[in-house]
């Protein structure tokens, strides 16, 4: 059942449930979700935390990930996955959408929507997927300062400081930055866009606090599983965008049907059934909590 019932409320602040999870011995698999419904799906498969990604915030709003959504904006996503899902929430915060103050004005309206982490990275604007080319660092002490803002600003958040530097400064680089983000205050660490095993194992091998990996299709890392990637040392794992490339590529097949044959008959096949839809987003359910609301039946016809 979803938010509406008080009994089956999550119990505790989210980031100390988020905390909890890090604290298990296997791996925590963390699938995007970028809307209340596909939180639901994740949940149905029997996730246990989700990570909302600004690339797919951005292109589920039809615009490019290179930090033009706001804080409100963010917030809007934060509240609808949280409340439908009531799971914990990793959420990409970009850059922290300023300075210091800016960081720590995200950090509190982020808690207030609901959110059990946050992953802020040391880019400056106008940024990019870590995966991209010519992505501009902010210096280490720079960010440094906005993670120690952060840090100041929650009282539950959980603080993820996510290094870009691989490109321009090295391994070398991206780990003593990581060093640093931990001395001021980072609880984990996301080193992005590590080209193959050695880097990661390199990296754990380093930087003691829990890491997380990004397995992000069509970027710099191969693929690997969340059972290889434990191997090597790291407590979290994301497919980002997975979800919303999945729902857009079907998207597009739908249209083009429309266009070309005037109507869906023949993908009728591959969608979710109305029956299904409202399994998932619990329809009888919130029917039942009003006496007023007699159950619907679902049409058993095409």
């Amino acid at each position: 059942m979803t938010y509406l019932v008080a009994d089956n409320l999550p119990q505790g602040l989210a980031g100390e449930r988020f905390r909890a999870l890090l604290e298990r011995p296997e791996i925590l698999q963390l699938p995007g979700a970028y809307n209340g419904l596909s939180a639901l799906q994740a949940k149905a498969k029997g996730f246990e935390g989700l990570y909302l990604s600004g690339a797919a915030m951005s292109a589920s709003m039809g615009l490019p990930d290179l930090g033009v959504i706001t804080i409100d904006d963010v917030c809007f996503h934060i509240r609808q996955i949280a409340r439908a899902s009531g799971l914990p929430i990793l959420v990409d915060g970009d850059t922290g959408f300023g300075e210091a103050l800016n960081v720590m004005h995200m950090v509190r309206c982020f808690e207030e929507a609901g959110a059990a982490a946050v992953q802020i990275e040391d880019q400056l604007l106008p940024k990019k997927c870590g995966h991209l080319n010519d992505k501009k660092l902010a210096s280490a002490d720079d960010m440094a300062a906005k993670v120690a803002a952060a840090r100041k600003a929650r009282k539950h958040l959980q603080i993820i400081a996510r290094t870009d530097a691989l490109e321009r400064e090295g391994l070398d680089g991206a780990i003593a930055r990581a060093k640093l983000y931990v001395e001021a205050g980072a609880d984990a660490i996301f080193p992005e866009a590590l080209r193959d095993a050695a880097d990661f194992a390199r990296f754990s091998a380093e930087v003691k606090v829990p890491l997380l990996a990004n397995m992000t299709e069509f970027g710099r890392t191969p693929f690997m599983t969340a059972s290889e990637f434990q191997q090597l040392g790291y407590k979290m794992v994301i497919w980002p965008v997975s979800a919303l490339r999945i729902a857009a590529r079907a998207h597009d097949d739908l249209y083009a049907t429309l266009r070309d044959e005037g109507g869906a008959q023949s993908i009728v096949g591959r969608m979710q059934t109305r029956a299904e839809l409202y399994e998932t987003i619990h329809y009888h359910d919130y029917e039942a909590l009003d006496s007023t609301i007699i159950q619907s039946v679902v049409p058993t016809g095409v």
